[in-house]
């Protein structure tokens, strides 16, 4: 699968007297099961390997250097002899620690340099793959002419070859008359003892045809494989070609990466799969592993910016917004915030909708250096201050209509003497308006009113447009590191008091890049994504947000969810892939007339949040005639951590197999360190690059939330079959012991009984000192408390009969539909037994 090879680029240092540094790509998997190091040519570079690189990274380390001179390394004047050469190799590699045999694999003089490295360690090369190489290279007779002149013409002559050599005039000067010129490799081609595997086109006509033909010939038992017609860029126009060629030397060469045989590696596979069963039931292009580049989040715009710069990535209300302007817009917002005072490490608390300005002010506040604290006006003003206070926020970015909410915060906040909130930036949901739409919401006093702030403006409040147009839209350089803190988000709270979770930018890049490869026919700055789930929630933050944005996608933005509103969004811009929630999915399929809207235009969906009905899953796959699959995660996990697979085997209740790079077991519900076998009912734990960094200044839950061997605690009770599917049973303090420990009771066992009951709307059972107690929102006809409690008798064991039956108008719930259970609880006391 294609992955963004600018985000895999690293520098390293390879001189310090001249301080000399090449940049690499370097994109390593989990359990990579070789190395395979790519050598470019005379005034060529690393991304000319593009199509290797997206072949072989699935399963393998690759890496492709800018060799000294060329592409983006550094370019000093002075020494280019192929000594130089081959240290610079030799030091880059133990920069990048490459341990054991590596495949190396060189273009035409990179070739030469190749072998050169062949010949000094035979030890540390498993397999030789020279593409296009001679044993001499003696240029063009004008070329030859060309490289004479003075070093000044040959610079003023830099701009105009840019664009198809990889290095500047004066490196090709040097290079050549250094190196290229004097180098003659039949002697040194006799001495190479590693399994050598030659590649040519009959249509090069770059160096003399001999040169070429005889190459293969001198090597012993070389093998040589002449792919037709392709001229001298072979690997560029017969890639496939090239890329089966790569392969069928790998297979041959005797030693792998381990310095193992075949066999072992082999082995090794099948020990994988049998300890990841999982791994078997991936559709077709989603590998095993994903390689995490080692950059901040908001590297993610900057490359999507780059490579689709007029490609729309913003839909909101019918206005467009390409990438390179959000880009500029994202620095800012960053540049704004730096001019504030906001410094790497402090955090920015954003309380806004799904609108262009939520984009923004996200990943303005990563460019800063910053970390973004996610909360949500639903929340009560004591929870909101509450989380000011204790992520320490130094600003904090809301929707002019909030100001009265504003208002009572900073009253709140003004009692206690540990706030440091300084900055409140308002920003107005019609900034971003199209120009007529932005006409009539400004003459509609109803909606003017609403919008304009009511309170008085001091110097610590700013708007956020006026902020943007006065800074400057070059982009920040604060150094952020991977394991960095980016984001802090609150988790739901629907069993215990919510808390806040410390995800660091490798987080969020791994569980993005994760879900994306679980999307493997997903068309690169092709897609539109319907973005309804909040940005402020971590699964609208992924799958809505970073997701799209890691694919050069169009967001369609949708500050709230009104089914038709949402439908004649659908029947105007077409999205191709709506993550959302079993509600969204419902409330759409069962709309009056929905064919009508042309939702058939989704083609894939992953449902989150709540189990995922068959019979909504059946039906709207029916009608939009894409993939609807349930997935799994949590906010300590960024959140992504199963999904059923697209294409393949689905199983109904379960949420499916782990993503690439994720394990996931299931360990005894006591015994928390002891794994359970398949089938067997435990807790739900999980390993991978997506887990949090901990809990917001909370040492003790973060100790809680892992077991003694690493593997994050997910607080729900679980099976895993033989295959590697999970299936979700309950939350882990929803049980309750009824009579002895270790045979725990569920609220599912009691609410399915409750569900057979025609006049029970819904039902939700908790435990109250180890005795169920049921809430129940009735149908319009009326039930008693002793008919419900008379009917559970009888279909129920002693000790699951509710003690209570407390009939509600509705039941207290996140802002995704999860009932909040603790919140039931608490009205317990309010009641006495019947």
């Amino acid at each position: 699968m294609p992955v963004d090879l600018a985000l895999y680029r690293r520098q390293v240092r390879v001189s310090t007297q001249p301080l000399v540094r090449l940049s690499a790509i370097d994109i390593s998997p989990d359990h990579p099961q070789r190395t395979i190091v790519f050598l470019h040519g005379y005034g060529g570079h690393a991304r000319q390997w593009q199509y290797q690189l997206h072949r072989f990274s699935d399963a393998n380390r690759v890496i492709a250097l800018d060799l000294r001179g060329h592409g983006q390394s550094d370019k000093p004047g002075g020494d280019y002899s192929m000594e130089r050469i081959l240290n610079d190799i030799e030091a880059a590699l133990r920069e990048l620690e490459v341990a054991g045999q590596i495949v190396l694999v060189g273009h035409s003089f990179g070739g030469a340099v190749a072998t050169e490295y062949a010949v000094a360690h035979p030890d540390r090369v498993a397999c030789l793959i020279l593409i296009a190489t001679a044993g001499e290279f003696k240029l063009n007779p004008l070329y030859r002419v060309l490289l004479r002149f003075p070093q000044s013409i040959l610079s003023a002559a830099g701009p105009f070859v840019r664009r198809w050599l990889g290095a500047p005039p004066h490196v090709m000067h040097a290079w050549y008359h250094q190196n290229l010129s004097k180098w003659i490799g039949w002697s040194l081609f006799r001495s190479v003892s590693v399994p050598t595997l030659v590649v040519r086109g009959h249509l090069d006509i770059v160096f003399e045809r001999p040169h070429f033909e005889e190459v293969a010939r001198t090597i012993p038992n070389a093998d040589e494989l002449d792919v037709g017609a392709s001229g001298h860029m072979v690997m560029l126009e017969r890639r496939e070609a090239v890329n089966r060629a790569i392969e069928r030397a790998i297979e041959r060469a005797r030693e792998t990466w381990r310095g193992e045989s075949p066999a072992a590696e082999a082995s090794f596979r099948k020990g994988l799969l049998q300890e990841r069963p999982w791994l078997s039931h991936y559709d077709e292009g989603v590998p095993y592993t994903v390689a995490i580049p080692p950059v901040p989040l908001h590297y993610l715009l900057r490359s999507a910016a780059h490579r689709f710069p007029r490609k729309t990535a913003l839909i909101f209300e019918g206005k467009r917004i390409p990438y390179r302007r959000l880009q500029q817009e994202v620095n800012r917002f960053a540049n704004a915030l730096r001019s504030l005072g906001i410094d790497r490490g402090d955090r920015v608390m954003l309380l806004l909708p799904n609108a262009p300005q939520s984009v923004i002010a996200f990943f303005g506040v990563l460019e800063a250096g910053a970390a973004a604290v996610f909360s949500l006006p639903s929340n009560d003003p004591g929870q909101l201050v509450r989380q000011l206070r204790e992520s320490q926020a130094r600003a904090l970015v809301t929707l002019t209509q909030y100001d009265s909410l504003v208002q009572q915060i900073r009253k709140d906040l003004a009692l206690h003497e540990s706030s440091p909130l300084q900055n409140i930036i308002f920003t107005n949901i019609a900034d971003y308006l199209p120009f007529l739409k932005r006409l009539g919401y400004w003459f509609s006093r109803e909606k003017r009113k609403r919008h304009l702030i009511d309170v008085p403006l001091d110097a610590t409040m700013h708007f956020f447009n006026r902020m943007l147009y006065t800074h400057s839209a070059e982009p920040l350089e604060v150094p952020i590191a991977a394991d960095e803190l980016a984001v802090i988000h609150y988790t739901g709270g629907t069993t215990a008091e919510p808390k806040g979770v410390m995800l660091s930018h490798r987080n969020l890049v791994a569980n993005a890049l994760q879900t994306r490869h679980w999307l493997p026919d997903a068309r690169e700055g092709e897609e539109r994504f319907l973005c309804v789930l909040p940005f402020a929630h971590s699964y609208g933050l992924t799958t809505a947000l970073n997701v799209p944005i890691a694919l050069g996608a169009a967001l369609i933005l949708k500050p709230l969810f009104d089914v038709p509103d949402t439908l004649k969004t659908i029947q105007r811009h077409r999205p191709t892939i709506f993550p959302g929630v079993p509600s969204m999915y419902v409330a759409i399929k069962d709309f009056p007339g929905v064919r009508r809207y042309g939702i058939q235009s989704i083609k894939a969906c992953i449902s989150g949040s709540a189990p995922l009905p068959l019979e909504v899953q059946e039906s709207f796959e029916k009608l939009t005639r894409g993939n609807l699959v349930e997935g799994y995660g949590l906010t300590e996990a960024s959140p992504v951590t199963h999904a059923n697979p697209m294409k393949g085997k689905r199983k109904v209740g379960s949420i499916g197999i782990p993503l690439p790079s994720t394990e996931a077991c299931v360990v005894d519900l006591i015994k928390n360190n002891e794994q359970v076998g398949a089938g067997q009912i435990g807790e739900l734990a999980v390993r991978g690059p997506q887990v949090m960094l901990g809990y917001w200044k909370d040492p003790k839950e973060t100790g809680r939330a892992f077991n003694r061997s690493g593997w994050l605690l997910t607080g729900d009770v679980a099976q895993m079959d033989a295959d590697g599917y999970f299936r979700i049973i309950a939350r882990k303090a929803e049980l309750w012991y009824p009579e002895k420990p270790g045979e725990p009771a569920f609220p599912r066992d009691v609410e399915e009984v409750l569900y057979e009951i025609p006049q029970v709307k819904e039902a939700a059972v908790v435990a109250i000192a180890n005795q169920p107690v049921a809430f129940v929102i009735a149908q319009k006809e009326n039930i008693s408390t002793e008919a419900i409690i008379a009917y559970a008798k009888r279909r129920l064991p002693p000790d699951l009969v509710p003690r209570f039956v407390i009939f509600v108008d509705e039941f207290p719930r996140t802002f995704i539909g999860k009932v909040i259970r603790r919140e039931l609880a608490k009205r317990v006391d309010q009641f006495k037994s019947p």
